[in-house]
């Protein structure tokens, strides 16, 4: 990391120009019972040019490594001349502020292709010779990363390089009644695959306790319908963070019209929920998905999204700062080379509180621990669906049962306001992709939470 200087005081600009350079490298392995099913390694670069002009956005791309960047402006000021033909459009005085710095993960050497199928092939003959009674298993080994280098004519000149690696691990057995029945689990960090330190060894723990929920889920129940006093793990809270109240509180989408327009200064939640969406640090340590400048050059600040169940802000780019008459916040991001930044989340979390899980459990007259979640909606109005994969049954502050697949769902806001426990442990992950009109690497986080919404059930 090289020595960085951020600037937020510049005078705002009618005019704005911004060069982008990113490459992006890939590598996806995935072993099926035993048998390679994938084996790629990419690499895709290129660059990107954008004008910001009395009113429009004019924008321009193309692959490869050497590219006429300055021919690519012209063709974004052209086409944001181009866009002007749909009418007079107010003029924005778009927000300044400048960052010059270079941030990189200092990793480990890279595992090289043969590392990777040795360490598949050992799993693989570890859940076969352990656990013979599965009917399959899969393991899928991925990692990214993304180099950018981005100037602006505000005097940007910033390097971020964001590195993320996950290993999947899924499992199948056969339930009683014949079905099958399915469980995953992913571990996930910050640089390649050899920073996350893979091996039978230390993913044994994680393979056994994955292989107990799987024979319990053998002989799931069907969970009761209707309102039901939940507790989310920390896992499910952070997707409930992202997914139900963290994409409302994205600037454009508040600007499209979002439930969360009106109600800064209000209550969105008990007095326990406090949201942020981090830059670059938590704790006094680097986030998984540090975001010191983003893709306008912006200086990237943390976004306290709820403070004490008050909703507080949103999470901006340049251009809805200006139209929302806010800071920028540095939340503009692209995936790829030809991908426009939008209003993009980077670490979103509620954060912990004081109470422990078990004591949050042992509470629960009649209720679900709900703990894992293989995917998820929401919509402007916070109001969210997730399918549930594990959850157990508690019944006198113990849990009892696994529960069948359901669903869990309710307003984000509806269901914040019911939280009346929220734990002191802290999860985070960087295992999946954000589909906001293109890909975008995030990560989440958060404490088990309780509270009521909504369980599908008989």
């Amino acid at each position: 990391m090289s020595e960085q200087t951020a600037n937020i005081s510049d005078p705002p600009a009618q005019n704005y120009r911004e060069q982008r350079h990113h490459e992006v490298r890939k590598t996806r392995i995935v072993m099926v019972d035993g048998n390679i099913a994938v084996n790629s390694r990419t690499v895709e670069g290129g660059a990107s040019a954008r004008v910001f002009d009395r009113g429009y956005w004019g924008f321009a791309s193309a692959p490869g490594s050497r590219i006429d960047i300055e021919g690519l402006s012209s063709k974004a000021a052209v086409n944001a001349s181009a866009m002007s033909r749909f009418g007079a459009r107010s003029i924005l005085n778009v927000p300044a502020g400048s960052y010059r710095g270079e941030h990189r993960f200092a990793g480990k050497e890279l595992m090289s292709a043969a590392e990777c199928m040795e360490l598949l092939e050992a799993l693989h003959a570890y859940c076969r010779e352990k656990y013979p009674q599965l009917q399959s298993s899969t393991f899928i080994l991925h990692d990214e990363d993304h180099s950018k280098h981005l100037e602006n004519s505000f005097g940007s000149d910033v390097t971020n390089a964001i590195q993320r690696a996950a290993c999947y691990i899924f499992l199948t057995a056969e339930a009683a009644d014949g079905r099958p029945v399915e469980l995953f689990e992913s571990i996930s960090g910050k640089g390649s695959l050899a920073d996350l330190q893979l091996s039978v060894d230390r993913l044994a723990p994680q393979i056994e306790s994955l292989y107990q929920h799987l024979q319990a889920k053998r002989q799931a129940v069907p969970a009761q319908g209707g309102e039901q006093t939940i507790v989310l793990s920390p896992e499910l809270a952070g997707m409930l963070a992202h997914e139900a109240m963290g994409h409302p509180c994205e600037a454009d989408i508040v600007l499209g019209g979002a439930v969360t327009a009106n109600l800064v200064g209000q209550s969105v939640g008990s007095d326990k929920i406090t949201m942020v969406d981090y830059a670059h640090s938590y704790g006094g340590s680097e986030v998984l998905v540090p975001v010191y400048a983003d893709d306008e050059g912006t200086p990237a600040r943390d976004a306290v999204l709820i403070q004490d169940g008050v909703l507080t802000e949103f999470m901006n780019s340049r251009e809805t700062a200006a139209e929302t008459s806010a800071v920028p916040t540095g939340n503009a991001r692209g995936y790829g080379y030809s991908d426009e930044p939008l209003v993009r989340m980077r670490n979103t979390a509620i954060l912990p509180g004081t109470d422990k899980l078990d004591d949050i459990i042992a509470e629960v007259e009649h209720g679900y621990y709900l703990v894992k979640t293989g995917n998820g909606q929401a919509d402007s109005t916070t109001e969210f669906m997730f399918g549930i994969d594990l959850g157990y049954e508690i019944r006198d502050g113990k849990l009892g049962a696994a529960i069948a697949d359901t669903t869990v769902s309710g307003t984000a806001i509806n269901m914040l306001k019911t939280v009346d426990a929220v734990s002191d442990d802290m999860h985070w992950t960087c295992s999946g992709y954000c589909g906001k009109k293109q890909p975008m690497i995030v990560s989440m986080g958060g404490p088990a939470l309780r509270g009521k919404a909504h369980l599908g059930g008989e």
